[in-house]
């Protein structure tokens, strides 16, 4: 575990996520201060860390100039006044997913880092997973060949929210793995169904369309009887598949698609073959970029611009799904 010396962080929101971060960084000897508005939050970080300042006022950290940089952990609603607060502030920011709940928004902070020189990262975890790396590492070194589609499934029971719906809780994850493979897509097509708080899609399923043909969805829901994160790529000489889930988490598939003399496609299958990874906590490594990007000023694989483009998808499909309650087609 790498430790930094001289740099002093600040955590704001040490509850269901923010506990690993406040972890994460204790790990790495740059956690200074932990505000929250929960008492008994407050609590439980105290007996983990009894040396670390503990407040339920953010501005103290805020005002406080040798806290270098803020972690944001806090409900999607609160990040975008928090983070600008911190940014005016003069502090580097780490925001956890979504940047904002509005693309303006977050054109607002991304504007804000450049104007103050100050390093904004979002938290799309995902870029870090050392399995992820591998798998992206598949498509630019050309082995899956064109790619052609990619599916990504992220479903639990839980953890239900009311302050945002699954789409803004669960795919902007995927989304961000899928952006950077692809590009932005051209258009997309967005549903949702809510069951236990009205108007708060409880599973959403995207549709993006990419130049050149190439597709994805996205499909998330927190009314899944088991945990499953997978999102697979399908190439013309190829497939890969992440799965969080399995002990093997990554697997490639040689399949491909062959014609015989009357042009009939086969399916000609392959064995799964395990591909390679580092055996690295996601977490660990997100915040150990943080903190070099900190002290190196260079800009965050998952910085504002990126966080940004994620936004807009998510923006899009948020509006697709409010507006097309009445297009589907009558079956006869």
């Amino acid at each position: 575990m790498r430790a930094y010396n001289k740099i002093r962080i600040g955590l704001v929101g040490a509850g269901y996520w923010g506990k690993n971060i406040a972890r994460v960084l204790h790990e790495l000897g740059v956690l200074s201060a932990i505000s929250d508005q929960d008492d008994n939050i407050l609590a439980e970080r105290k007996k983990e860390y009894p040396s670390i300042q503990i407040t339920c006022n953010v501005k103290e950290l805020l005002s406080d100039k040798t806290i270098k940089a803020l972690a944001i952990a806090t409900p999607a609603a609160t990040h975008y006044e928090l983070a600008k607060e911190a940014l005016m502030a003069g502090k580097d920011v780490f925001v956890e997913k979504p940047l904002a709940l509005k693309a303006n928004d977050g054109e607002n902070l991304v504007k804000l880092a450049r104007k103050w020189n100050r390093i904004l990262m979002v938290g799309h975890l995902l870029h870090y997973h050392p399995a992820i790396v591998a798998l992206k590492k598949l498509v630019t070194d050309n082995k899956l060949g064109k790619i052609q589609y990619i599916s990504s499934h992220r479903l639990n029971f839980g953890k239900l929210r009311k302050e945002e719906n699954v789409l803004w809780s669960f795919a902007p994850h995927d989304i961000s793995i899928i952006i950077s493979i692809l590009g932005e897509p051209i258009t997309q097509q967005s549903f949702g169904k809510s069951y236990i708080n009205k108007g708060t899609p409880d599973i959403t399923l995207s549709f993006l369309q990419f130049p050149n043909n190439t597709a994805a969805h996205v499909f998330v829901s927190w009314l899944h009887p088991v945990k499953e994160q997978r999102l697979c790529i399908i190439g013309e000489k190829g497939m890969a598949m992440f799965d969080d889930q399995a002990e093997n988490k990554l697997l490639f598939y040689a399949h491909t698609i062959s014609f015989d003399n009357q042009n009939t496609p086969c399916a000609v299958k392959a064995k799964a073959v395990p591909i390679k990874y580092l055996d690295e906590e996601p977490l660990s490594q997100e915040m150990a970029h943080f903190i070099d990007c900190i002290r190196t000023r260079q800009n965050p694989i998952t910085d504002g611009e990126e966080g940004l483009r994620v936004l807009r998808v998510l923006q899009a499909c948020q509006h697709s799904i409010d507006n097309n309650k009445n297009t589907f087609e009558k079956i006869i």
